[in-house]
């Protein structure tokens, strides 16, 4: 599908942009893009060293927001079409770029590549890295079977846990995806994860730039930013990804 680069993208109500920002910008130590939009509701996340952006920020108007995943490719019309093909709806379509949903209704954008090559750094031992769709029982298989053809050439595995399935990219690209299982039937959604070396050091950093411990789980902590969103931090390599031996 011609997949030259990913993004997460947290989105967080309009009414807090400010403090979801600030707060994505000092996790990663990042400068801010200029903002863009009809209302400046996106701003980029700029890392140091020469290396390319792979977090956005959105205000979003309606509804608690949480994350969602932009694929830039070298032809935008042809891997809208594609994704069509594979099940997805198409939501939007703007000069360039376009907003579709996966079957079980999590948002992705496809939008172009600008020659992206270079991963951010690791930051104070943490990088977000993952963007994780959280899915209904009813939808998984579907799910897991729809990103499965639209992303070929990525590694798909079971995930550590029943309720997890891993899409790793080819080596190179910043963002990759676990699809969960949600425990109940009810609205898909979508988080970001960060891959940590030291999951209580780092839940001690973002505690201290104003995010507050929801809950813990086998190898990942649940945490919520200042703008109310939910991530998580995960005991994983934050170089490869891989999970942390226990």
């Amino acid at each position: 599908m011609g997949i030259r680069w990913t993004y997460a993208f947290v989105d967080r109500p309009a009414a807090v942009f400010e403090r979801a920002h600030s707060f994505w910008a000092a996790v990663t130590e990042s400068g801010l893009s200029a903002f863009r939009g009809d209302r400046d509701e996106f701003v980029t996340l700029l890392p140091g060293d020469g290396a390319d952006a792979c977090v956005k920020v959105q205000g979003v108007g309606a509804g608690a927001g949480g994350a969602h995943l932009d694929f830039a490719v070298e032809d935008v019309r042809g891997f809208v079409d594609g994704a069509s093909e594979r099940g997805a709806g198409v939501v939007a379509e703007h000069d360039g770029w376009a907003v579709l949903r996966t079957p079980a209704g999590v948002a992705f954008c496809a939008v172009p590549w600008a020659g992206e090559a270079v991963r951010p750094p690791v930051v104070r031992g943490s990088r977000p890295d993952q963007v994780c769709p959280d899915v209904p029982p009813s939808a998984f298989d579907a799910e897991v079977a729809f990103f499965e053809a639209l992303l070929d050439g990525w590694e798909s595995r079971p995930g550590s846990r029943p309720e997890f399935h891993v899409l790793r990219p080819p080596a190179g690209l910043p963002v990759r995806i676990l699809i969960q299982r949600l425990g109940e039937e009810r609205a898909a959604s979508a988080h970001v994860d960060l891959a940590c070396a030291d999951v209580a050091a780092t839940r001690a950093r973002h505690e201290g730039l104003g995010a507050a411990f929801v809950a813990r789980g086998a190898h990942w902590t649940v945490m919520r930013d200042p703008a109310g969103g939910v991530y998580c931090l995960t005991a994983r390599d934050p170089g490869t990804g891989a999970l942390s031996a226990s």
